[in-house]
């Protein structure tokens, strides 16, 4: 089963018979499911795991590649969360409590932040003002994005010690500077300068090499906690490996997507 963690539906729906079609012909497996999930939306997550649940008996692979990048502006969702925090940190973070069981099941599950070497620009305050910033504006495009990087290694931590003693591994990546449709919202005029640089970025398919590795390579199965570049494992800046504010970004995160007493924990 293929899960496409999209924000876009739009774009989504107008590729989504071609991208099956090429899956399949590539693989030659024509057991591909595809189903479709809106991250940026807690009801969406909600509502996409309740299906899963009922329709899976178990998960092997979380891969969390969702993801925008806002220029200089944010904007908020429905459910009073900053879009950008809520497409790449909140949504994933709130679906993979709601399938946890599931991945417990597996014989070796993995999840897997798919994050960036951007993470080293962002940050988090220590009263964790800026954990889901409302008000917001930045003379440095795609801050938000930085910070949102900054924090899905966190929890790639914190929810690795949470599971130590699992058959469950969790772990972040670097997959290089890709050419996806996240740069669409390069913000004018930069878009101009931008495009010729663009040409130079990996594609998709080679973009996607470290995450392969980090999903199915057997030395990994006993790996958790770590941040991997180029298929190695890189020390990651010690201000994001702060144990006390990854607690404390965790606890309120659980806030954030409105975890309730009778769902899965993590």
């Amino acid at each position: 089963m293929a899960i496409n963690l999209s924000n876009n539906q739009n774009q989504l729906n107008k590729n989504i018979t071609g991208s099956i079609k090429e899956i399949m012909g590539e693989t030659n497996n024509n057991n591909l499911i595809l189903k479709n999930i809106d991250v940026s939306s807690l009801a969406s997550v909600r509502k996409f795991a309740q299906d899963i649940i009922a329709t899976e008996p178990v998960i092997d692979v979380m891969i969390h590649n969702a993801g925008v990048a806002q220029g200089f502006n944010n904007k908020s969702t429905a459910d009073n969360l900053e879009f950008t925090m809520a497409t790449n940190c909140f949504g994933p973070f709130l679906l993979s409590h709601l399938l946890i069981d599931l991945i417990k099941k597996s014989d070796q599950g993995r999840i897997i932040f798919v994050s960036s070497k951007l993470y080293r620009l962002g940050y988090i305050r220590r009263d964790l003002s800026n954990l889901n910033p409302l008000k917001y504006f930045s003379l440095f495009p795609v801050q938000l994005y930085n910070q949102s990087k900054f924090v899905e290694i966190m929890y790639t931590q914190e929810m690795a010690r949470r599971l130590a003693g699992t058959r469950i591994t969790v772990n972040a990546l670097h997959p290089g500077v890709v050419d996806t449709g996240i740069w669409r919202n390069v913000p004018f005029p930069l878009s101009i300068p931008f495009k010729p640089i663009q040409m130079c970025f990996r594609t998709p398919k080679e973009g996607a090499r470290c995450t392969v590795y980090a999903t199915i390579t057997p030395e990994l199965e006993t790996v958790s906690g770590k941040y991997f570049r180029g298929c190695k494992i890189e020390e990651l800046h010690s201000r994001v490996e702060n144990k006390e504010m990854q607690r404390k970004v965790w606890e309120k995160t659980c806030e954030l997507v409105r975890l309730t007493p009778e769902d899965p924990k993590i």
